[in-house]
């Protein structure tokens, strides 16, 4: 009833899963794992069957992801519409997460991203959990380019938006360009509970790549990218200086390219993450308390915006963050939608306050008030 990872195939585990098992035949680093088959949900799940290959791996803490149908395919990522968990340990919390990764297919945020389509199959993915020292994500190009964001510990920091992550672009024949950022916050594994942590102030702005380590990054992308046959979007960390990749799917928006700097002491300049430019009433939304009060047509001014604010990216005309990378989850789907947004914007949400008239350019990353 259980499939061995590297066994995984579309058809009965969907696309994350199988482009996993590819990665793992082929040799690339991904930490080992079984599926729980599409077959499965809703059925009594196999728990000695869990609990003996738990024990064979030496019931280390794991990580149980989604795999549903309409994941990491080549018209749509549905990136961080359903859940996943890290740091799991024990029967009892797997089992939970299992249940809860397949209930997720019915969360607010995957029903606004499919749009009135059927809920898909949903397999689940169990895997050894990496305590990351580095993660983040890196996207590949048809030129031989990648972009890589990185940040310190966990990947969710970078991929629901919570930091801004350094960001790496690699050129074809070998250059590096470095934007380092000031990483205020890591999410680390402490005990059985994961943790939001203050950086140490000598850290936040140091590098967390050197440009060995991002060209060796980027060989690796583009390794994959050769093998799966169409540029990439790629989750990875590094534990103990080791790489290793926990997500691949084809990218179906690229982001826009970095803005030229400008003087225009009008503009508040961030980070350009989703074409186009609109203009509407600001809304300080800071959370879900605050969902209730957006309206068609606002532009949405938010510390972050994690998959979980999916819903809103229907009716609002553009989005502006104070936190967060190009390659995150939420301005993954906004390019998916159409929909404007510039990142990192500091004090975004005292510095535009609700109803003032706002202009942004999510191609060049600025904003007018």
């Amino acid at each position: 009833m259980l499939v061995p990872l590297a066994d995984a195939t579309p058809d009965r585990c969907g696309p994350k899963a199988a482009t996993l098992a590819t990665l793992l035949r082929s040799g690339h680093p991904v930490p080992e794992g079984i599926v729980i088959p599409f077959d499965t949900a809703g059925a009594e799940l196999p728990v000695d069957v869990i609990s003996r290959w738990l024990a064979s791996v030496g019931d280390p803490p794991v990580a149980v992801r989604s795999s549903a149908a309409n994941e990491d395919t080549a018209l749509a990522s549905a990136a961080g519409q359903h859940d996943s968990f890290l740091g799991v340990q024990g029967i009892a919390a797997v089992v939970d997460a299992v249940h809860a990764c397949w209930a997720s297919v019915w969360s607010l945020r995957a029903t606004a991203y499919r749009n009135g389509s059927e809920a898909p199959p949903m397999a689940v993915i169990i895997q050894r959990h990496l305590d990351a020292d580095v993660s983040g994500v890196m996207f590949t190009n048809p030129n031989g380019d990648s972009l890589i964001e990185a940040s310190w510990g966990l990947g969710p920091s970078v991929v629901e938006g919570r930091v801004t992550p350094d960001r790496y672009q690699v050129t074809a024949d070998g250059k590096v360009t470095r934007t380092i950022a000031d990483k205020l916050t890591s999410l680390n594994r402490v005990g059985s509970a994961l943790t939001v942590q203050q950086v140490p102030i000598a850290q936040r702005r140091t590098p967390t790549l050197c440009d060995a380590t991002a060209l060796e990054l980027a060989a690796l992308a583009h390794a994959v990218t050769k093998l799966l046959g169409h540029p990439q979007d790629i989750e990875w960390s590094l534990t103990a200086n080791t790489p290793w990749l926990l997500q691949s799917r084809p990218i179906t928006t690229q982001p826009p390219a970095p803005a030229p700097a400008t003087d225009d002491q009008h503009l508040l300049v961030g980070i350009p993450g989703s074409h186009g430019t609109a203009t509407g009433p600001a809304r300080v939304v800071r959370g879900p308390a605050d969902f209730p009060q957006v309206r068609p047509g606002d532009i949405l001014i938010c510390p972050h915006t994690d998959p979980a604010w999916t819903p809103l990216l229907s009716i609002a005309a553009g989005v502006i963050t104070e936190q967060g990378g190009i390659l995150s989850h939420a301005a993954i789907v906004a390019r998916e939608r159409g929909i404007p947004a510039v990142l990192s914007i500091p004090q975004a949400t005292t510095q535009i306050p609700t109803h003032t008239p706002t202009t942004l350019n999510g191609t060049t990353g600025t904003v007018r008030i």
